[in-house]
């Protein structure tokens, strides 16, 4: 690779990963100013079990609930530690948080086989339990006391003082780790030529899980997108061992969170948990490649499921910049340029807060609140006041629940996907007769999303596909990864027999469907 192909390439992933990460981004500001403004540090503390047996299992279960990332997940570490929580607590929920959420749960139950999907869950909670009571054995004393933090008042200074911390949080050195698990994407993209790591998966590869442990310590990967080629891995006949080492050290970990452990551990104990998390990871992974294998499925040669860690870019490319701005067109979603935006406000609103307000008169102003004449009688009008608790659980159910409800958002009515996915099998017509190659590889991947979705819509609304409609939808999906292969390769005539049999076949999916 040239010097013009490896920063074009580092940079358009950066980028690309930071739009992909804002909105969990903008949740992880949020849920660390709820520790912080509402909880308060004895709330958060008594949140995640206190000092009992009950904070190892209670670590792993709002992991799995909160829809955070790898980088969301660092403010709130950063406030669990100032809560007086065990070193132990604090990774495990830093390891869980970003492996499942919701949706993605659902997702990958729906894509792969469930019984893979609940094992990598279960294993998940025995590799954070081990990890999490072999820190605290051997470095007992890794936390912090409490720090003291005055109570923030209830009604609207309260909303406006949880405002106020996001800013901070916005800006402060929790955004500097963020910003280093971005270059680590980037240092990622150029080191690694476009497509080569298509053959880095095969089921009988004994070295995968290890080419992945590699790979994905530097990665960045988002829950949704794990998922997606953790399914995409078990449809392919890819190596299972490969699937656990990507979805564990790819979504959990980054160089970032590294990097703050560091600081707030020290190097050699940093060193000792990332050595013990690598070599669990895999003895399960090999462990879990022969009972997981998935059977009567023919493996495919190479995959482009890890294409997007490596360089988008080949040397002989004349126009890098139209180049990156298609690639990033073509990644970000109307969700992730909202996020974007809003967590851009957040840190523009954050730096002038340091700026300007350095001993944050503002916060003081919202935390002194006039003292409230507890004998008074209480006007019609006067809210009703609840404790923290009550607020922060309604807060914290909402997120939970706005996953929820987010599944329905985001997975519309079979009849809504079917329409689009006509739509766009028309684009897809034009293009391949006339070999527009640009046109088929930015309408190929949102088709092959529509037709995932369209199962899990379906599973969600409570009328699951039948087995007929069900085989006729996985045929369609194999047509059009034929002819991805056929775009990717520039073949114009297999291009043009396999978009034809994707027609067919789509026109045998919409009969099925009762059109």
């Amino acid at each position: 690779m040239d010097i013009e192909v490896i920063v074009f390439g580092a940079l358009t992933r950066m980028v690309q990963a930071l739009v992909a990460a804002s909105p969990t981004i903008f949740v992880g500001w949020l849920v660390a100013a709820i520790f912080e403004r509402i909880l308060g540090r004895e709330g958060t503390y008594r949140l995640f079990g206190g000092n009992t047996w009950r904070q190892l299992p209670q670590a792993w279960l709002l992991g799995m609930l909160l829809p955070v990332c790898s980088l969301g997940v660092i403010p709130v570490m950063h406030q669990m530690r100032k809560s007086g929580i065990s070193g132990g607590t604090i990774l495990a929920f830093g390891l869980t948080a970003p492996l499942f959420n919701p949706i993605s749960v659902l997702y990958g139950l729906t894509l792969s086989d469930p019984l893979a999907i609940l094992a990598f869950s279960l294993c998940s909670l025995l590799l954070i339990t081990i990890l999490g009571l072999l820190w605290d054995r051997l470095f007992p004393n890794s936390q912090q006391p409490l720090e003291a933090l005055e109570k923030t008042p209830y009604g609207l200074r309260r909303i406006a003082a949880v405002a106020l911390s996001m800013a901070h949080q916005a800006w402060s050195r929790s955004s500097l780790y963020m910003f280093l698990a971005i270059l680590g994407v980037g240092i990622l993209a150029g080191l690694l030529p476009a497509g080569v790591l298509q053959r880095a998966a095969g089921k009988d590869d004994t070295l995968a899980p290890l080419t992945m442990s590699a790979v994905a310590t530097l990665a960045y990967i988002t829950p949704m997108t794990a998922i997606v080629q953790v399914a995409s891995m078990f449809q392919h006949g890819n190596s299972v061992a490969a699937a656990f080492a990507l979805l564990t050290l790819g979504t959990g970990v980054n160089l970032g969170l590294l990097v703050w452990m560091v600081r707030h551990y020290g190097f050699g104990r940093s060193l000792v948990w990332l050595g013990c998390l690598v070599g669990i990871v895999l003895v399960m992974s090999y462990s879990l490649d022969r009972p997981l294998r998935p059977k009567g499925i023919e493996p495919a040669d190479h995959t482009h499921a890890f294409d997007t860690y490596c360089n988008p870019f080949v040397s002989g490319e004349q126009d890098y910049w139209a180049s990156s701005k298609r690639v990033l067109q073509e990644a970000a979603t109307p969700a992730e340029t909202v996020s974007l935006a809003l967590c851009g406000g957040l840190l523009l609103a954050g730096g002038l807060l340091w700026r300007l307000d350095r001993p944050q008169r503002a916060m003081q102003w919202l935390l002194h609140a006039p003292k409230v004449d507890s004998t008074a009688k209480p006007s019609a009008m006067r809210d009703i006041v609840l404790p923290d608790w009550v607020i922060a659980g309604v807060v914290l159910g909402g997120l939970v629940g706005s996953s929820l409800l987010g599944c329905f958002l985001y997975y519309p009515p079979v009849g809504e996907i079917r329409r689009e996915m006509h739509s766009i099998e028309a684009e897809m017509f034009t293009a391949y007769q006339n070999g527009q190659w640009d046109k088929l590889e930015y309408w190929i991947p949102i088709q092959e999303d529509w037709a995932h979705k369209m199962k899990v819509s379906a599973y969600l609304r409570g009328r699951p596909l039948d087995r007929y409609t069900d085989l006729k939808l996985q045929v369609y999906k194999t047509k059009l990864e034929l002819l991805e292969h056929a775009t990717c390769d520039r073949d114009r005539q297999e291009a043009l027999e396999y978009g034809r049999a994707g027609s067919k076949a789509f026109g045998r999916l919409k009969k099925a469907l009762g059109d």
